[in-house]
């Protein structure tokens, strides 16, 4: 076992290398928000599928504007055109409508001016064409959804309009959350003294879920070998990832990297130079990778969203990165000390400007719920200067 400390990017890289796909499944447009693509999406149209006017108005040459344009037809959208254009004619055509033969051009309603004579002059100085033509935006057989996407609304608004409606995806990754210790209950039981609500496992659950992952939680493991040891062996044997939250630190009851080891799992590291979740162990099975998380939430929160949340979709074929700002800090802020990495909970004021907010340590979990984002201080750095340009990472 590596009882090494190191580095946040070393870790990110290890954890990374390890990556293995999911299997690939067939499920209808409809269903796919969120899923990422495991193949290309092809148009099976042109798109537009014919020269359509963009604007309601009338259809006409573009040379003959000077000219009192007698009303030949109305074409309405889906409707096709009956006449093509002859000398100083015109169609009224509407929004989506097909642009009949002769027409280079639409001129918008309040361009226009109907005589008494129920001709159409046009009022205007100028007319763009106001005319979307036939595949300018889309030619059959064009990619138009790449796989890795992660799909969109807007995404699948482009598979209806190709046709698109069964589609390969990669699976769900399967996630199993273990928490760890005797001094946890469950949210709805009322602690007694010296024990807390276990809040790392529904937090984690979330987390999974926002991360396009199928969660499956197996209860507190109590701080006995034997017992820990069965429920993550099952764990391990039922899901693509193990999550388990406590367990990881120096401490008589810490015992979860011989646990994991026992069970065939060969661990990578145990610490990680950041802070929170320095006491994090990540090992390889070959049925599952597997994360010790720390106990404290913030750390939990913190660690799944450095590795967990960017595995897991590596794992479905997707390159995630978080959302990001540049904005410049508020105030000065400094540490003590710069051994490692530090992510801070941050907010940013309506002006714009990064400001930390009251934060006490990897157990303050409702520091989290106040903030935006979070920064980073490199190992090495003990100040932020007032004015100096931060990227927040978006939780």
């Amino acid at each position: 076992m590596n009882l090494d400390i190191i580095t946040y990017e070393r870790a990110f890289e290890n954890v990374m290398d390890s990556s293995f796909s999911t299997a690939i499944e067939q499920i209808s447009f409809v269903n796919s928000l969120g899923r990422v693509l495991a193949a290309d999406v092809a148009s099976d149209i042109d798109m537009p599928p014919f020269n359509k006017a963009t604007v309601d108005g009338f259809a006409c040459r573009k040379s003959e504007l000077i000219n009192e344009l007698e009303i030949i037809e109305t074409i309405r959208a889906g409707k096709s055109p009956e006449k093509a254009l002859g000398r100083q004619q015109c169609t009224r055509i509407m929004t989506g409508a097909a642009i009949p033969s002769g027409a280079d051009c639409v001129i918008m309603v309040e361009d226009t001016e109907i005589l008494p004579t129920g001709k159409v002059i046009f009022k205007g100085s100028f007319t763009k064409e106001n005319i979307a033509f036939k595949s300018e935006d889309i030619k059959i057989g064009d990619i138009v959804l790449k796989a890795g996407n992660l799909v969109r609304p807007q995404d699948i608004a482009v598979m209806a309009a190709v046709g698109c409606t069964t589609l390969s995806v990669s699976s769900m990754p399967r996630v199993a959350i273990i928490s760890s210790g005797d001094e946890l209950v469950e949210p709805f039981e009322q602690p007694d003294l010296f024990k807390i609500r276990n809040s790392n496992a529904y937090q984690l659950m979330a987390q999974v879920e926002r991360a396009g992952a199928i969660g499956k939680y197996y209860g507190i493991a109590r701080d006995d070998e034997e017992d820990t040891f069965t429920i993550v062996k099952k764990a391990i044997s039922e899901n693509d990832l193990v999550l388990i939250t406590g367990g990881v630190s120096m401490g008589d009851f810490d015992f979860i990297p011989s646990i994991l080891e026992k069970t065939g799992v060969r661990i990578l590291f145990t610490r990680v130079a950041v802070q929170p979740g320095k006491p994090t162990t990540f090992g390889i099975h070959p049925k599952a990778l597997v994360f010790g998380l720390p106990g404290n939430p913030v750390s939990a929160f913190m660690i799944f969203e450095l590795f967990v949340r960017p595995l897991i979709y590596r794992m479905m074929g997707n390159q995630w990165q978080p959302l990001t700002r540049m904005l410049p800090m508020k105030e000065n802020f400094s540490r003590r000390y710069a051994e490692r990495m530090t992510w801070l909970p941050v907010k940013i004021t309506d002006d714009g400007l990064v400001s930390t907010v009251e934060f006490h340590g990897s157990a303050h979990i409702s520091a989290l719920h106040e903030a935006d984002g979070v920064i980073s201080m490199p190992i090495g750095v003990k100040t932020l200067k007032k004015g100096e340009i931060v990227n927040v990472r978006q939780v």
